[in-house]
């Protein structure tokens, strides 16, 4: 099948390369020449295990095309994906100017395809009603009706890949029979038809994707309440965890308590489902809290390394492990590692991180903090070490080594990655989230 895919982020770049590999030609357009000479190197603009490896595949194989000509992108492309961004205010009202120009140049090159238009497919995240609106705009254009349909994304930062092979569903919002056979032939190399490919009408999928989102945001600020409770009261997070979530009602995913969550995804649709609340006169009260829990979690763990200090940090050395909102992945969008920073350099703080892949889009955002080489000369003569994000390589450090080269052994743990044993066997002040603080007469306070 030959598909367009407009917008190289992170959709439309997984998406189009996942789409090439599995034998389709799929082209990607894009404006930026910078960017455009880097794709047909194989080098992804975003770090993400493995896809700088699948698109080289396909490049190779000439499946995976690039370029700045839309009339060479959608000529006789059976289905066109809108892959474009649709940042949202604070308040999260949503800016579609990207996705109705792209409406906009796509009526004007399909305009002598009347006989054999092509699906469009609007693959951002948008407002309930906005795919709808894409296709009365091309169709006006045009002269002619179009098919469209949504399809939303749910790709994990740091598995993309596994997930769009294996996804736990796909749905596709669809206006006619024409959209759903090209769909359904489309994914049938990745789903299972009857169990995991779902077609519904066009505003019931714009919704799931905000309904899913803002359940999981739910889960994580529910979780970190919880433990804000179990640290007032004397009680252990992690066995009120297993308590809890032993009931299969219930399950496990998503209920570990932290320093709450951050990407391009939670906060932006969880203030877009706030919002068409608002407008539609029904208060969303829960994704309200959710919102404001998260931003709490944050503030009051970055408090709390204050307080440990007498409530200044002048003339203290922090170091900072984990800057990216999740680990697998550079990306540092509302991640809590930001306000976490500014935070302490207010304090009056200086900061050496460390990061494996973030460090650069951290320094665009927070450029006072130094960055380290590694996670040990980030935490040289550092009075404490914060850790942000659960990187695999920080769950067995030498903590030996860490004693010899801080100033003190404190650890701030906002991922709760370390047990309470072992830092009390290594005589750390250790502080994590909603669990007792392990308090060693031999540390330095």
């Amino acid at each position: 099948m030959k598909i367009a895919i407009v917008g190289t982020g992170y959709v439309g770049l997984v998406t189009g390369t996942c789409f090439a590999n599995a034998g389709n030609s799929v082209t990607c357009l894009d404006i930026d020449q910078e960017k455009l000479a880097k794709l047909r190197n194989s080098q992804s603009p975003f770090f993400e295990p493995g896809l700088s490896e699948l698109m080289h595949r396909s490049i190779d194989a000439k499946r995976l095309l690039f370029t700045d000509d839309a009339e060479e992108a959608f000529d006789d492309a059976e289905i066109i994906f809108i892959c474009v961004g649709t940042p949202t205010s604070a308040h999260g009202d949503c800016d579609l100017s990207g996705v109705m120009s792209v409406a906009d140049q796509i009526a004007r090159c399909i305009q002598d395809r009347k006989e054999d238009p092509p699906l469009v497919v609007v693959k951002s995240t948008v407002p309930v009603g906005t795919t709808e609106l894409v296709g009365e705009r091309i169709s006006t254009q045009t002269g002619f009706q179009i098919s469209i349909a949504n399809n939303p994304e749910f790709l994990r930062e740091g598995s993309a890949i596994d997930d769009f092979r294996s996804p736990d569903r796909v749905v596709c919002g669809v206006m006619d029979d024409l959209g759903k056979s090209r769909l359904a032939e489309l994914y049938s190399p990745f789903v299972d038809q009857q169990k995991t490919l779902f077609f519904f009408d066009i505003r019931s999928s714009e919704m799931v994707k905000y309904a899913s989102n803002a359940m999981l945001a739910c889960k994580i600020s529910f979780m970190n309440e919880i433990a804000s409770l179990c640290e007032r009261n004397g009680a252990n997070i992690e066995l009120v965890h297993d308590g809890m979530c032993s009931d299969s009602r219930i399950g496990t995913q998503f209920f570990n308590p932290g320093i709450g969550y951050g990407g391009s995804c939670f906060p932006k649709d969880t203030l877009a489902v706030i919002e068409m609340g608002e407008k539609a006169n029904a208060t969303c009260h829960v994704n309200e809290a959710v919102h404001k829990i998260n931003l709490r979690q944050r503030q009051w763990f970055a408090d709390r390394i204050v307080s440990h200090f007498g409530g200044s940090l002048s003339g203290k050395k922090i170091a900072m492990w984990g800057l990216a909102f999740k680990p697998r992945t550079d990306d540092i969008r509302d991640a809590p590692s930001i306000d976490i920073a500014k935070t302490m350099l207010k304090a009056g703080a200086s900061i050496t991180a460390y990061d494996a892949e973030a460090s650069a889009n951290f320094s665009n955002e927070v450029p006072e903090v130094h960055i380290a080489n590694d996670m040990y000369d980030a935490a040289q003569d550092a009075d404490a070490i914060v850790v942000c994000t659960e990187w695999s390589e920080f769950s067995a450090p030498d903590f030996d080594r860490l004693k010899n080269i801080l100033n003190a052994p404190v650890l701030f743990d906002g991922r709760n990655i370390y047990s309470q044993r072992t830092m009390k066997k290594h005589n750390f002040h250790y502080y994590s989230v909603g669990r007792p603080t392990v308090t060693q007469k031999t540390a330095k306070v």
